[in-house]
């Protein structure tokens, strides 16, 4: 496979496309493991000229009219829209997701644009009345800074706009590391990001395969005031540790090893394809993706088997064919650790009903696979995997299920199917995950974290399905928003995790410290 025409393929600095003092490094298809292309690898005096060029448009871009970095914003949408399918195939001769996951994380990633940009006119403040009366206390926001961002893999698209999206509504200028597996998806956003009118300076990207020497060089300078990063909760907990010698603000979304609960009076129709799209999407490959199915043990074996027959029909075969449904894992190292996993759980006592092992072909490929009968303290059960495998746990009932459930540091999603809303509600307070869906009843639940909570953002949705019923982004009835093609939660509530409960915070700081 060879590059679309125009595809950039060098760092962006400062509005210039450069090569690294670095090197260089490939790039390669997962689906054939060849390499597709190389990318320069940034040197420190490239980190420097990032931070030079970002530090030099601050000022120009926080001073800027919001409605005009609106308009940057939504132009940028309108691109992304227009180029859906060039983007789509370029993310999946990177990463290897299929071209329908492609579709819709372009899709996806663009409405974090669009929502934005309707955000930069937004930017308010405060007025209250002291404790004691005497005084008028005025609160507002200004831009916290340069912003360093350091985004994943599996959503290439979609985790760098919803970073840069709210750092450019802010009046922030970025400086972006994509992860080194698929660096091309997020020059091509620094290009129509130029295209719609971002001056120089406001973005910049940097490439490289050795991001520890780039990040440390960057959080050491006094002049990058924020973090943002999305990944493992091993970097996350490095990087915090980084940042607290600045004190460097910094946000962090980090791993899941989510729960899928299926309770005894579960609709199993409806639990089979919700599990189908919380675990299949992305090949698995995603944070919020279900981990560890928790199934009573009246129907753990009907569920495994309609799973099994389910997953057993997916189309295996590389990210850019029209008519594959599973594509390949991100890398030979992601391969090797999902086998491992599931070699030892077989071991262990589980049973493959499908997949198990690796097929012999070219490329980092790993099939669908179901486990039944896994032992709760088997690599697959307490393990996040990050691919296409669904171990089945039996649990005697559902305090078995949440304590199981809550038997993890990690804490993103979790999901429940039952048939009644005390059980809903009950599972729904009890998990300690960040998001949780429900299926009982029609209307959404939304709770506020609890002191139990594992993350700083609880949301629980009971709706008469957990998931949508397409792979799809869908469009909310209410907002007329592009909602998750995982959970049906708008970006708003996705992107917006402040105290707040909106998304500036992140990139914003208080003038007056002492009005909250």
């Amino acid at each position: 496979m060879t590059l679309p025409t125009g595809t950039p393929t060098q760092q962006f600095i400062g509005g210039e496309w450069r090569g690294g003092s670095g090197g260089a490094f490939e790039v390669l298809d997962p689906s054939t493991g060849e390499p597709v292309g190389e990318v320069p690898r940034a040197g420190l005096d490239d980190v420097r000229a990032a931070v030079d060029a970002a530090a030099g448009a601050r000022s120009g871009w926080a001073a800027a009219a919001p409605r005009e970095r609106g308009e940057v914003l939504r132009k940028a949408f309108e691109l992304m829209i227009e180029r859906r399918e060039q983007i789509a195939y370029l993310m999946s001769l990177e990463m290897g997701k299929s071209l329908a996951d492609a579709r819709a994380e372009v899709t996806y990633a663009a409405e974090f644009f669009r929502w934005f940009s309707e955000e930069a006119v937004r930017v308010g403040g405060e007025l209250r009345t002291a404790p004691s009366g005497a005084n008028r206390i005025l609160t507002f926001r200004k831009p916290v800074g340069v912003c360093l961002l350091l985004t994943p893999w599996n959503f290439p698209a979609a985790m760098a706009t919803r970073k840069i999206g709210p750092a450019l509504a802010a009046g922030c200028t970025v400086v972006l590391k994509p992860a080194e597996d698929t660096p091309l998806t997020a020059l091509v956003l620094a290009q129509i990001l130029t295209e719609a009118g971002a001056p120089a300076g406001v973005v910049n990207v940097l490439t490289t395969d050795k991001p520890g020497e780039l990040v440390t060089a960057a959080l050491a300078d006094p002049r990058v005031r924020k973090l943002s990063f999305t990944g493992s909760t091993g970097v996350g907990r490095t990087l915090l540790k980084q940042a607290a010698d600045r004190i460097v603000n910094s946000s962090m979304e980090l791993g899941g090893n989510d729960p899928f609960l299926v309770l005894e009076d579960a609709d199993l129709d409806a639990a089979v394809e919700g599990a189908m799209l919380a675990k299949m999407r992305n090949g698995g490959q995603a944070c919020t993706a279900a981990n560890r199915f928790l199934v009573h043990e009246s129907v753990a074996g009907e569920f495994a088997r309609r799973l099994a027959e389910r997953m057993a029909g997916l189309r295996l075969g590389p990210g850019t064919s029209e008519d594959t449904q599973l594509g390949p894992m991100i890398n030979a190292r992601a391969v090797e650790g999902i086998a491992d996993k599931v070699d030892r759980s077989v071991a262990a006592g589980a049973r493959a009903l499908i997949g198990g092992a690796r097929p012999d072909r070219p490329g980092f490929f790993y099939p669908a696979t179901v486990l039944a009968d896994v032992p709760r303290d088997s690599a697959v059960a307490v393990e996040e995997v990050f691919g296409p495998v669904a171990p089945i746990v039996a649990v005697r009932d559902d305090e078995d299920a949440l304590a199981i459930a809550n038997a993890s540091e990690l804490g993103l999603t979790g999901y429940v199917y039952t048939a009644t809303w005390a059980a809903a509600c009950t599972s729904a307070s009890g998990s300690r995950s960040a998001w949780s869906g429900s299926t009982a009843g029609s209307s959404p639940i939304r709770r506020r974290p609890s002191a139990a909570s594992s993350s700083p953002a609880w949301v629980a949705r009971a709706g008469s399905r957990a998931s949508t019923s397409t792979s799809r982004p869908v469009t909310s009835p209410r907002t007329g928003e592009a909602t998750s093609p995982v959970t049906g939660w708008s970006s708003r509530r996705r992107v917006g995790r402040g105290r707040s409960g909106g998304p500036r915070r992140s990139v914003l700081k208080r003038r007056n410290r002492c009005a909250r």
